[in-house]
């Protein structure tokens, strides 16, 4: 790694490292299991992390008598081998029908600012699982209308005592539901990559040579990479105990022109849908890139299959026309890139999965009784 190389990536370090040493003193009991120094996610304080209100989600998460007809769970289109993503270009919900985006991956969501792929205005994860368990349009788990009937198949003696622990109290309700869910997952934490090793463990060894020059490209001002997957969580859409600040998290790449003058396609446009501001158009979130070696397809609506795809259209400062938007992000400019460079970036990138999470028992369905 080159001198400037190397104190860019030390100086992006420092700030992290100088965060993780102002954490206050923790105000709750629950054990993230953080590695020493990382911060806590923000935790709302009608909805406190407990042990048992994790366990009590994991269920549900798993338990396909969530959706009406019993036909598919969360974990249907946010599946643990794919760091909690969908394999599928979209995900398809309980009556067949298709969404209109790629299913994101859930690792780390606690620490989001924002949630889903363009809406500033979700913030808190108990408002974000609303969509899937209420939306009617499209139809994911479809408890619209069939609340009563959903709520009993929960009211039984091994969910009863599941309830008990979590909540002091057998009763089952929506509230409930949605608080256990949203617990488990903001238990969804992953940092146990070869590049966190080497980061912030000081294992030189930990990451590959072509890794190590993968990052130092993945920080320059050539790639430009850092700007919007910046931070320990490799996303501008992050909060956490020690920053509050919100960050501008939402970013047109230039996936789409479709009149020459910036317009997404009218199935899905982004931002703009929410804020109404013509400058929004063709924004959404830039997702974490932790595990995304797993996390394939890329980009809101899928449409790239491959890190090698996802490189060669940053390359090329978006794609076809896109490259043209005159709304696109300042920072994809384009750059010239080399065969070993892409393979660098790459192998850098997959320095981000975490086995450890990936494999994990505790993040896969649980076993019947």
């Amino acid at each position: 790694m080159s001198v400037t190389g190397l104190l860019k990536v030390s100086y992006y370090l420092f700030l992290s490292s100088f965060l993780f040493a102002c954490k206050p003193p923790a105000s709750e009991q629950y054990d993230w299991k953080l590695p020493k120094g990382f911060p806590s996610p923000l935790v709302p304080q009608d909805n406190p992390m407990s042990a048992a209100k994790v366990a009590l989600g994991k269920k549900l998460f798993f338990d396909v008598n969530l959706s009406f007809n019993q036909s598919i769970s969360c974990a249907t289109c946010h599946q643990p081998q794919f760091a909690f993503s969908d394999p599928k270009k979209m995900s398809v919900g309980s009556t067949g029908q298709r969404l209109r985006r790629n299913a994101q991956s859930l690792v780390n969501v606690a620490y989001n600012s924002n949630l889903t792929w363009a809406h500033s205005g979700l913030n808190q994860i108990e408002q974000q699982i609303l969509i899937p368990m209420f939306s009617e349009d499209p139809i994911e788990l479809g408890i619209t209308g069939h609340e009563h009937e959903v709520l009993q198949r929960f009211e039984n003696k091994k969910y009863a005592t599941l309830f008990e622990n979590a909540f002091n109290d057998s009763r089952v309700d929506l509230d409930r539901l949605v608080k256990a869910l949203a617990s488990y997952v903001r238990s969804l934490t992953s940092f146990a990559s070869s590049f966190d090793e080497y980061a912030y463990q000081n294992n030189d060894d930990a990451m590959s040579d072509a890794a190590k020059r993968g990052m130092e490209l993945f920080f320059s001002e050539k790639f430009e990479c850092f700007h919007c997957h910046g931070g320990f969580n490799f996303t501008q859409s992050s909060q956490h105990e020690n920053q509050r600040l919100d960050l501008r998290p939402f970013h047109n790449t230039g996936l789409y022109n479709v009149d020459e003058k910036g317009a997404y396609p009218i199935f899905d446009q982004g931002l703009i849908e929410v804020s109404l501001q013509p400058h929004d158009m063709g924004k959404f979130r830039a997702p974490t890139l932790r595990n995304v070696e797993v996390s394939a397809p890329y980009m809101h609506d899928g449409s790239l299959a491959t890190l090698d795809e996802v490189i060669e259209f940053y390359a090329a400062g978006g794609r076809g026309q896109g490259a043209a938007n005159p709304l696109k992000s300042p920072f994809l400019t384009g750059f010239a890139l080399k065969l070993q460079q892409k393979q660098d970036l790459i192998a850098f990138l997959q320095s981000l999965t975490d086995r450890q999470f990936l494999n994990s028992n505790t993040n896969h369905a649980p076993e019947s009784p």
